[in-house]
């Protein structure tokens, strides 16, 4: 550098107006490696003709619904939810914009689509990216991983509706009538029937009316009648037919199946959550969400009301067989899908299920095993004579059999036995705390699935089954909550949320076969 020479600054020429002799192609600004063109390759590969069928011929053109479900399944994978977010997208960002062709869906149109058109054929189009998956050996569907977990609805969370909270003022209401009646009858017993509310096994709008309507004829023009009776009966005369007619319907959402739901999604049921941010375990509107996968990819998917996961294994694994018409050959979960009804299912499906139920752990520490001795599964049992031994070793009577039914219909036989002269036993205090003769209640079938599922489980096949589950679904919880930052649904209703489900899958599905 010669001395005395000053130095300038150089900055690279940047003509930001300067036209082009030819227009750029979008496809050469995208890396041949990029997710979008995975998101492209295999929607283009899958048959949409069940989704076509969802448009009605006439009327102006529509934007392709193939395009729609390519904007929407890479906007899912980058975490945009939002319909409006979505169209910003579109018309913005370059990835996007080749996905679309540089067509410009506004939300609207996007929310409609993803909404309405994708009800019925989301599923169909899922299916066949998994078996696509399934072909490129990333995926077998016929060894699952299952559990399930709770995603806040788009609900607000003090709409509730309780289900014995309307059998409370069910039984109030005809408490209450009950009263007015018997005064009645203590006043003008002659005026009135033999009809007693307290005798209706069921009470509605109309006998209740009628009731009230009794009750008034009694008491009119009866001076000695009480005020407030008649101020109480102008009161119910016009609430209490309203009140039961809204309990009624009620009652129809909750389906005898539900002890809640919310009043700004009807589908969502109150649920406790893991993510308790005011520590205090508030109960919300949510819906449980149910996954199968394989080797950390989603093998199928299912959304369900219930609160717990025992009773959705079954709906669940009978939607994936519906699905890939085939049946899974394993199928591993935890403890909370350990349930006589599952193992039935399962052994009469010839279905090998590496289930835990809700002992297997505590079985396994001898040191909680040691701190009962006498429970009903130490007994001993003679399976030739079907009797069981007392601690003490007598015999213990048959008492004989019951059958109960569960929540979901399914319906259990209950054996009883009973123990001979506890009094005086050197062992009582120890043993019950019955009020004389020790008497014990076992399901035999239920004992006997339990023992064949604990010894599947301790085989070396069901030790590394246990253990892969760990690796193998917990991740995929993981990604959506974590990853995708999904805690909270965006529609509403049952069906709605089974396609963001849908979505979130497919999302995650191609999002890994890029990685």
């Amino acid at each position: 550098m010669a001395r005395g020479k000053t130095l300038s600054v150089v900055f690279k020429s940047n003509y930001q107006n300067q036209g082009m002799l030819l227009p750029p192609d979008i496809n050469d600004l995208i890396p041949q490696n990029h997710p979008v063109r995975t998101v492209n390759d295999v929607l283009e590969r899958v048959d949409i003709s069940e989704l076509v069928r969802q448009y009605k011929p006439g009327g102006t053109s529509s934007y392709h619904p193939r395009m729609l479900l390519k904007i929407l399944v890479y906007a899912y994978i980058n975490n945009i939810y939002s319909s409006r977010k979505i169209e910003e997208a579109v018309s913005q960002h370059i990835h996007y914009m080749w996905l679309s062709g540089m067509s410009t869906p506004d939300h609207n149109t996007i929310n409609r689509f993803r909404g309405k058109r994708l009800q019925k054929s989301l599923q169909p189009i899922f299916t066949q990216v998994v078996l696509l998956l399934c072909e490129e050996g990333l995926l077998s569907i016929k060894d699952l991983y299952t559990d399930g977990t709770k995603i806040e609805a788009n609900a607000n969370r003090y709409t509730f509706v309780w289900g014995n909270a309307i059998k409370h003022h069910k039984e109030k209401i005809k408490q209450q009538l009950n009263e007015l009646w018997q005064y009645a009858q203590s006043v003008a017993a002659s005026e009135l029937d033999d009809t007693d509310p307290s005798g209706f096994d069921k009470i509605d709008k109309e006998k209740v009316s009628q009731t009230i309507e009794k009750i008034n004829e009694a008491l009119k023009g009866n001076k000695s009648a009480d005020k407030k009776i008649k101020q109480k009966l102008t009161y119910a005369k016009h609430h209490w037919p309203s009140a039961l007619e809204k309990y009624e319907q009620q009652e129809k959402v909750l389906d005898g199946q539900r002890s809640s739901y919310s009043k700004t999604d009807p589908d969502a049921t109150f649920m406790r959550m893991k993510e308790d941010h005011m520590k205090n375990g508030q109960l919300k509107p949510a819906y449980n969400v149910q996954i199968s996968s394989n080797n950390q990819f989603i093998a199928s998917y299912s959304v369900h009301q219930q609160t717990t996961d025992t009773n959705t294994l079954i709906t669940h694994l009978q939607n994936h067989i519906r699905q890939f018409r085939i049946k899974p050959n394993t199928v591993t979960a935890d403890a909370g899908y350990g349930s006589e009804q599952n193992y039935q299912w399962l052994e009469n499906k010839r279905i090998t299920g590496y289930v835990k139920h809700n002992q297997f752990d505590r079985d396994q520490n001898n040191r909680l095993r040691s701190k009962k001795p006498y429970t009903v599964d130490k007994l001993e049992y003679d399976p030739v004579k079907d009797r069981y031994y007392c601690p003490t070793g007598k015999p213990m009577k048959r008492l004989g059999s019951f059958t109960s039914q569960s929540r979901t219909g399914y319906e259990q036989t209950i054996t009883r036995y009973q123990a001979k002269n506890c009094d005086g036993c050197p062992l009582r205090g120890e043993c019950h705390q019955q009020k004389g003769n020790r008497i014990i209640e076992v399901n035999h079938n239920w004992n006997r699935l339990k023992q064949k599922a604990t010894k599947r489980l301790k085989t070396k096949r069901g030790i590394q089954k246990r253990k892969q589950r760990c690796f193998d679904i917990e991740p995929v919880f993981a990604n959506i909550k974590h990853n995708h930052q999904f805690k909270r649904f965006m529609l509403r209703g049952i069906d709605k949320v089974n396609i963001e489900i849908g979505l979130l899958a497919l999302a995650h599905n191609l999002r890994k076969k890029v990685a």
